[in-house]
C-alpha cells in the first residue's frame, strides 16, 4: 500500500480524465507484445502511479525514432485503428499516442504488425503529465484528440480532458503553425470544446465547427456514435 504522507500531491489529489483499466492480453497481443513492445512501448519512468511521468524525464524524438521528421501525437489511441492508419499512410511522419489501456496499446502493436508501420511509438501515460513536463516545447506539427471519454454525467464534467486548464498544455507542445484537431459524438462535450478553443488566446480558432478530418478513418468506434444517431464534431484550431 502506498503510504500517503509520502505521496507528491500534484499526483494522488489530481483529478484525471480516465480511469485505469487492465485486462487479459489474448494471445495474438501478448505474441506482438512480445515481439514490438521494447521497439515502439515507450519505457517511461513514473513518478508514483503505474500512469505518471516522473518530472525529471524528458523525451527526445530524434532518439526515440531514430531520425527528424514531423512528429504527430495522439491522446487516447485505443486500440490504434486511426494512429495506424494514419503513420502507414504517412510514412515520413513519426506518430506517437498516449493510451492508458494496455490491451489497447497491445492491439495497435498487432495492428501495427499487421500493416508493417514502424514510425509509431506509444507511451502508457497520463496525457496531461505527458505534456507538462516529458515532451519538449514546440516539438508537435498536430496534435489530436479523437473521441474523449465524454464523462456524460454532469458531476463528472470536471473529469474531461478539454478544458481550459489543458489549453496551456496543448499550446506548449504544439509548434507555431501547429494544428490542435479534435472530434467527439457528444453535442455537449462539442459545444464545451468549442467553449474553450474559443476562449484560447494561444490558438486561432474559427469559432464553428470544421469539415471532417479526411486523415481520421471511421473506427468502430465512431461507427457506433453514428449507429446510434449521434452527429460527429471536428473542430480545428492552429498555435499562434
Amino acid at each position: 500500500m502506498v503510504n500517503q504522507e509520502t505521496v507528491d500531491p500534484q499526483y494522488h489529489r489530481e483529478i484525471v480524465s480516465f480511469i485505469r483499466r487492465g485486462g487479459r492480453l489474448t494471445e495474438r497481443q501478448q505474441d506482438a507484445w512480445d515481439e514490438l513492445a521494447d521497439a515502439h512501448v515507450l519505457d517511461v519512468p513514473r513518478a508514483v502511479s503505474s500512469t505518471s511521468v516522473d518530472t525529471a524525464h524528458r523525451l527526445d524524438p530524434v532518439t526515440v525514432f531514430g531520425r527528424e521528421a514531423p512528429l504527430v501525437m495522439e491522446i487516447g489511441s485505443g486500440r490504434g485503428e486511426a494512429l495506424v492508419h494514419a503513420a502507414a499512410q504517412n510514412p515520413d511522419t513519426d506518430f506517437l499516442g498516449l493510451e492508458v489501456y494496455v490491451p489497447g496499446v497491445a492491439q495497435t502493436l498487432v495492428t501495427m504488425r499487421h500493416e508493417g508501420v514502424a514510425n509509431l511509438r506509444l507511451a502508457i501515460v497520463d496525457a496531461a503529465q505527458a505534456l507538462a513536463t516529458m515532451l519538449p516545447e514546440a516539438c508537435l506539427e498536430e496534435l489530436r484528440v479523437w473521441f474523449p471519454d465524454p464523462w456524460h454525467k454532469k458531476r463528472h464534467h470536471k473529469r474531461r480532458l478539454v478544458t481550459d486548464e489543458f489549453v496551456p498544455l496543448a499550446a506548449r507542445v504544439l509548434r507555431p503553425g501547429g494544428t490542435w484537431r479534435l472530434a467527439t459524438d457528444w453535442e455537449d462535450y462539442a459545444e464545451q470544446m468549442r467553449d474553450v478553443l474559443s476562449r484560447a488566446d494561444d490558438f486561432d480558432f474559427s469559432g464553428d465547427w470544421s469539415t471532417r478530418f479526411e486523415g481520421r478513418p471511421v473506427t468502430k468506434f465512431e461507427a457506433k456514435g453514428i449507429a446510434k444517431g449521434r452527429t460527429i464534431r471536428d473542430l480545428a484550431a492552429v498555435r499562434r
